[in-house]
């Protein structure tokens, strides 16, 4: 116990090991899955990339002058079936803003295969690379690489990796360069709900330039898709929203053990939308406030990482493959306490959290143990628990 509180357990060498052998097991999950597949279909006759679907889906009937008709779900499966030649196949809806069909469209101009590809890359590597500005050893690609994290977004080709790499890069660059900081994260707005705690933390501040940046990159992407489609894509957005609200977060059609959310854990415990709702209103006041506090008293590795939790902590609809956003946080915290100094249970608390999404969907289906978010909570703690420790003349 004593070794596992200080950390000593968690050496270089064995940090190495550890991850050279997750990546190769995911290597080997990923040429499982696609080696043993078949046209748009992997081996286990799900859509290649899963969630990617939508995306690909969405994309062709923006191409195809369909874009309003993406947000309804019976003519967006309808192209799903199409696209992977197969009646039964897996469906996945269309809930995104306008802004995330800009990206889709451009994706669907190749073949579905090929799109994916492209999509994963052209997201993971400019991630991975951040990670390695922020700790620049190679070990950071190492550690991106084979986090099971990683694995789990690649294989929904989910858009994990670019929400962490706005997120992320947004936030290293509120002092020196504000601007370009504020257009990361009005970027953003493609994924509204991970926006929430975001003026809060630049107007706390008073960061003007990163307000202007934000504000800009939102306002262009906005007027981008009314350029292209017009004022129906965001009213059919706006007429979906009731839908996926109901269908979606309140009746939990993903399955609770999925969502790493306050909202999704007390739905899990049995509570009643009333009070889920209330413990989630609760939780993302909190974060609000936290995160108001931090911007004025913490220091920007410690503040960024609480925001990066925060984020995650504050919408109902939030899934293990978006705990990619967690990534930095553990570096923010990393870089804090090279500097500052290790406190007790540090190394064996990030370790587990890196580790954590490898399991968490099942320990919460057959436990109701939601292990993802007590990662996230785990990382507020990490961010916060420093300011109070002792002085070294009351130890």
């Amino acid at each position: 116990m004593e070794r596992l509180a200080n950390g000593e357990w968690l050496t270089r060498e064995r940090v190495i090991v550890v991850a050279s052998l997750f990546a190769l097991a995911s290597l080997a999950s990923l040429i499982w899955l696609f080696a043993g597949g078949h046209g748009t279909l992997d081996s286990l006759g799900r859509p290649m990339g899963t969630d990617f679907s939508n995306v690909w889906s969405a994309g062709w009937m923006a191409d195809h002058g369909q874009a309003a008709q993406a947000w309804d779900w019976n003519a967006h499966f309808a192209v799903q079936r199409a696209v992977h030649h197969k009646t039964d196949v897996d469906l996945f809806g269309w809930h995104y803003p306008p802004p995330f069909l800009l990206i889709a469209g451009l994706l669907a101009k190749l073949p579905y295969v090929p799109a994916l590809m492209v999509w994963q890359l052209a997201t993971f590597v400019p991630f991975a690379w951040l990670m390695w500005r922020l700790v620049p050893r190679w070990e950071s690609l190492l550690l991106t690489l084979a986090a099971p994290v990683t694995l789990i977004c690649l294989t929904h080709g989910h858009n994990g990796f670019l929400t962490a790499l706005l997120l992320a890069g947004g936030l290293a660059l509120l002092e020196r360069r504000p601007v370009f900081g504020g257009l990361l994260l009005g970027a953003l707005i493609y994924k509204p709900q991970f926006a929430l705690i975001l003026p809060v933390l630049v107007l706390a501040t008073r960061n003007w330039r990163a307000i202007l940046g934000a504000i800009i990159s939102a306002t262009v992407l906005v007027a981008l898709t009314l350029v292209l489609w017009g004022w129906p894509v965001w009213q059919a957005f706006l007429d979906s929203l009731p839908l996926t609200r109901q269908i979606v977060i309140e009746q939990g059609a993903t399955g609770w053990f999925k969502i790493a959310s306050p909202f999704a854990a007390a739905r899990m415990w049995g509570a009643g939308l009333p009070l889920a709702y209330t413990v989630q209103l609760a939780v993302t006041l909190a974060a609000m406030a936290a995160v108001a506090w931090a911007a004025l008293s913490l220091p920007p590795e410690r503040r960024n990482a609480l925001a990066c939790a925060a984020v995650l902590a504050s919408t109902p609809y939030v899934l293990d493959y978006d705990l990619v956003v967690l990534l930095p946080a553990l570096a923010w915290i990393s870089i804090d306490r090279q500097r500052e100094g290790w406190l007790v249970w540090d190394k064996t608390l990030i370790a587990l959290i890196w580790a954590a999404p490898l399991a968490g969907r099942q320990i919460a289906e057959f436990t109701y143990l939601p292990l993802d978010l007590m990662s996230i909570f785990a990382v507020t703690w990490l961010a916060l628990r420093a300011p109070f420790r002792a002085s070294p003349s009351r130890r």
